[in-house]
């Protein structure tokens, strides 16, 4: 079956394993990619390096990336999974620049306060409730998408949701019900 090229599905993680290549999946996903690493780690700049760094990645493995069902998916796992590790090795750096600043304190770009408090505190969670929770609410994303996307099974991303969830109500000291 010839698409002609021309046609790209809307979703990535709809397209298969398709003709379809590599810029194709980086035009239409990229900004997805961003928004979740910027939710995941709180800023601009680092959330397109680990955007850039996971489709690198995907170039790099492209062969097998592009015969999967979804690659669309496989990206941003990696991309949640590389915030991780950033921010691990941003704390020792936030602590050494912290005894160098004195007191400055860094400013989140263009949230405002109720968002900013929100996303701080989606970070503060389990690695994996904090990418559960962004990819459900930051892209709106059913279980059935955050399990393929995370390599999981549905229960767990239920079940990461809903402990997510009630910590970020405990944390933001919101009632059940909001």
């Amino acid at each position: 079956m010839e698409s002609g090229g021309s046609s790209v599905s809307a979703r990535a993680d709809t397209v298969g394993a398709s003709s379809e290549t590599f810029e194709e999946l980086y035009e239409r996903e990229f900004g997805a990619i961003v928004a979740l690493a910027y939710a995941l780690s709180g800023s601009r700049a680092a959330a397109e390096d680990l955007a850039q760094e996971a489709f690198l990645v995907a170039h790099r493995n492209w062969e097998t990336v592009a015969g999967l069902d979804a690659p669309g998916a496989w990206v941003r796992r990696v991309a949640a999974n590389l915030s991780v590790s950033a921010f691990r090795r941003g704390i020792a750096e936030t602590r050494a620049l912290s005894r160098l600043a004195l007191g400055r304190q860094q400013v989140l770009p263009e949230l405002s306060a109720d968002d900013a408090e929100f996303w701080r505190a989606v970070r503060s969670l389990p690695r994996r409730q904090a990418q559960v929770i962004a990819l459900h609410y930051l892209e709106d994303r059913p279980v059935a998408e955050i399990a393929q996307i995370l390599g999981t099974a549905d229960g767990t991303v239920k079940k990461h949701l809903h402990d997510g969830r009630q910590a970020l109500a405990r944390r933001l000291r919101l009632e059940e019900g909001d």
